[in-house]
């Protein structure tokens, strides 16, 4: 078990490309993420955000370089790990109930033909934690999209992992079931690292203590120094950087930013 400090997830000299000579994918990749620290990787589409990850998962190989998930390969630590990848990846229409659904995160050593007691009451205490007890024996097919992210987050944490890797966790999630859901990451937060891979720049704002941005290479920024700027030199291109925090540094007409008058953040209720 580790212990907050200890490092978690150490990235070092990391290349891949998925053709030997072809174009990298990743290059020069330096990152190290301690317990206890929450981290957010953000990026242009094909930067490379989502080939991290499944480097990160074991589920692909570096090109050079190499990954230690708590100090091992990724593919001897992966019982440590919960995972919610984007529920677009799966087949909504496969007739399985929410219940079942999260209990496939239970499936540590293999397959089960049966769930054992212990098995069911962390699979209804997971439910419960997302607000969906009440859905474990709907069909999962049935369910909105926010409701399915919030079945696959549930399937994640069910073994109580050390790293929790999110795919994009707020997408589909309606702006009322929105706070409901930041409110239980910052639980997840007190009792696990928490690594998320989002579009949504405004996130970052969510008490991430590390902005992790992907273009080709990596560079890591602290949270509070995370704003339009840098997002600008991320993306190549001007990006309008919403705080979900209700901070704005936008053009919303309380201050004149042409003429530099804003010397405070302006706030909306």
């Amino acid at each position: 078990m580790t212990t907050t400090g200890d490092a978690i997830l150490e990235i070092r000299g990391l290349d891949f490309s998925y053709d030997a000579g072809g174009a990298a994918i990743l290059s020069g990749v330096n990152l190290t993420l301690k317990a206890g620290e929450s981290g957010c990787i953000v990026g242009p589409n094909g930067g490379g955000k989502s080939t991290l990850l499944k480097l990160i998962l074991g589920m692909l190989e570096p090109t050079a370089g190499e990954i230690l998930l708590f100090g091992v390969p990724p593919v001897r630590s992966r019982l440590r790990v919960g995972y919610m990848p984007q529920y677009h990846l799966l087949d909504p229409a496969f007739p399985i109930t929410v219940m079942e659904v999260v209990l496939t995160g239970r499936l540590r050593g293999g397959f089960k033909l049966r769930y054992s007691r212990a098995d069911r009451e962390a699979a209804a205490a997971a439910l419960d934690e997302l607000g969906i007890a009440d859905l474990a024996r709907h069909s999962f097919a049935a369910l909105s999209g926010g409701q399915r992210q919030r079945v696959l987050i549930a399937r994640a944490i069910v073994c109580e992992p050390e790293l929790l890797l999110l795919d994009e966790p707020t997408a589909n999630i309606d702006p009322g079931a929105g706070e409901r859901f930041y409110a239980t990451l910052e639980e997840l937060r007190r009792r696990m690292t928490v690594l998320t891979v989002s579009h949504d720049l405004g996130f970052v704002n969510r008490e991430i203590d590390r902005v992790i941005c992907v273009n080709r290479t990596v560079s890591i920024h602290h949270a509070a120094d995370f704003n339009a700027e840098t997002a600008d030199e991320v993306y190549h291109h001007h990006v309008s950087l919403i705080r979900h925090d209700h901070t704005c540094f936008c053009h919303c007409g309380e201050h004149d930013h042409d003429r530099g008058e804003e010397k405070e953040p302006c706030r909306h209720d």
